[in-house]
């Protein structure tokens, strides 16, 4: 997969948020409906302005074209999310790095690491260890369908890239997880939520009373047993 080509807006049209005005919203409604009716967007945006308008405000933030936005945002359990190609395009167009972001794996070819050398400093900015074993024991190798048991190289890069877009260019990410991540994670179901703030339950006091008379009874009969 080729990475996207970035194109950047002129820096006066990103000063103008969507969202920081009546005007501005009215304005960006209108584009909103006019890329709707492209046929050159992805389904989830064609005849959808109200998620064209979505893409205006993440391009006009990221300072890019709001194509190549929709080109490169999907929606995966309901949450928008990043090619990684795309944000491996956005730290090498950043030119906050020499050479752009590379990475390093091991003699087997299981793990792999995104590093990056700083051009203001000079420093060699290593994000964190991606293992097939972490891979195994987050259970993303296990999923019906998974690509890291067809092409398991690509995929520690694309996480590599990941961790390190979200610790080194949280500016990037926005976030956001990629595509491939939100994939992988599993939801967390209501049930699994656990409200700490919670008063913990109070038991009726006609209950109470209830075992405590039962526990009073049972002691009575015990001294009287032996009688």
């Amino acid at each position: 997969m080729a990475e996207a080509q970035l194109t950047t807006m002129p820096q006066s049209d990103a000063t103008l948020s969507v969202f920081s005005g009546e005007e501005n919203f009215n304005n960006a409604m209108k584009m909103a409906e006019q890329l709707a009716k492209s046929d050159m967007i992805p389904a989830v945006y064609k005849n959808k302005p109200e998620n064209c308008i979505i893409a205006l405000e993440l391009s006009n933030r990221l300072k890019l074209s709001p194509f190549l936005v929709m080109q490169n945002m999907y929606i995966v359990q309901g949450k928008p999310s990043w090619a990684s190609t795309f944000i491996i395009s956005c730290i090498n167009a950043s030119g906050r790095f020499n050479g752009g972001l590379k990475f390093e794996m091991d003699a087997n070819r299981t793990k792999c690491r995104a590093y990056a050398v700083e051009k203001t400093t000079g420093d060699k900015l290593v994000g964190p260890l991606i293992t097939m074993e972490m891979a195994k024991n987050e259970g993303w190798l296990g999923k019906s369908g998974s690509k890291w048991k067809t092409m398991p190289e690509l995929m520690l890069r694309y996480r590599a890239a990941a961790f390190f877009g979200r610790l080194y260019c949280p500016e990037i990410m926005n976030g956001m997880l990629t595509e491939d991540e939100a994939t992988d994670i599993k939801p967390i179901e209501e049930s699994e939520i656990v409200d700490v703030f919670a008063e913990p339950e109070q038991v009726d006091s006609q209950e109470k009373q209830d075992v405590k008379n039962e526990a009073e009874v049972e002691q009575q009969q015990l001294l009287h047993a032996g009688d």
